[in-house]
């Protein structure tokens, strides 16, 4: 389990209590292209940009459960002519990647996130609500020039607001995102989210974060959140909730930003309100 860690700590203090965060997103953000033409809606752009969490208990163990599941496959003379299991292939044999796993890998990692104690977290942002706001802002302030990074960070700011006070330490491990280092970055904008919540709130406390930058193939944290992320976005891009509805024991919160039908800060799916179909298009009130 290999990371590139940078830390900054608010204290020498060694924390007796640590959680264990694995960060990812499915979408890039990206609006136009290099002639600066919209592409939503074109041929591979998703139309929904979506943030995921994922509290993980036990990292060793489901480290582990991860690489006994992928050993049982590569044993298997069933997959031996599949090509995502070819070790030179850098897909399945290598790590767990729901949009690369054939049917028969997707159904047992499906299985064994069930039996681990973890919790999934996402914020889903619309990409032409994300295209209305860059519109007005450029009509306002014809200088302005949006990024993709803008809609990662503001995603980060929502999804760990209320997430980051209740232990003494938080080791948050982060999908690497192209060739650029953000690690700082996101410490900072992540350092700040926490300490406008406590302020908010009257909380004193200064638990320490650390942000690790990491390979999908180096933790099966983010391999787990990267499932979690394909059963949101077959349900948003194809229609499709069956891959949430059974992952949906491990859910405990998406918060669809840009659903205003019932309220003007968007629809929040809880244990008590699950996320379907069904849900996405009903009535508005």
């Amino acid at each position: 389990m290999k990371g590139e860690p940078y830390r900054v700590t608010d204290s020498d203090k060694r924390p007796p209590s640590i959680r264990h965060y694995y960060v990812d997103e499915s979408g890039d953000g990206v609006l136009f292209n290099r002639k600066g033409q919209v592409i939503i809606g074109t041929e591979g752009c998703m139309n929904h940009f979506i943030l995921g969490l994922l509290d993980v208990v036990d990292p060793v163990k489901l480290h582990n459960g991860f690489q006994r599941l992928r050993a049982g496959f590569l044993a298997d003379p069933y997959f031996r002519k599949v090509p995502s299991m070819q070790p030179q292939a850098g897909k399945t044999a290598l790590a767990f990647h729901a949009r690369n796993d054939v049917p028969e890998v997707r159904r047992e990692v499906f299985r064994l996130l069930l039996k681990h104690e973890v919790r999934f977290f996402a914020v889903v942002k619309t990409m032409r609500q994300v295209l209305d706001y860059v519109t007005s802002r450029n009509h306002m302030h014809p200088t302005y020039r949006y990024h993709p990074n803008e809609l990662y960070d503001l995603t980060v700011r929502m999804l760990f607001k209320a997430r980051l006070h209740k232990h003494d330490q938080y080791r948050i491990h982060f999908a690497q995102r192209g060739k650029s280092d953000r690690t700082q970055a996101l410490y900072k904008a992540l350092r700040t989210t926490r300490d406008r919540f406590q302020r908010k709130w009257n909380i004193d406390a200064q638990p320490d974060i650390e942000v690790i930058r990491c390979q999908l193939r180096e933790q099966a944290g983010l391999q787990a959140v990267d499932y979690f992320l394909w059963s949101l976005q077959r349900l948003y891009e194809r229609r499709e909730d069956r891959y949430l509805e059974y992952l949906w024991p491990r859910i405990s919160l998406v918060h669809d930003v840009d659903d205003t039908r019932q309220a003007p800060y968007g629809v929040y799916y809880t244990k008590k309100r699950p996320l379907s179909l069904a849900a996405l298009e009903e009535p508005g009130i």
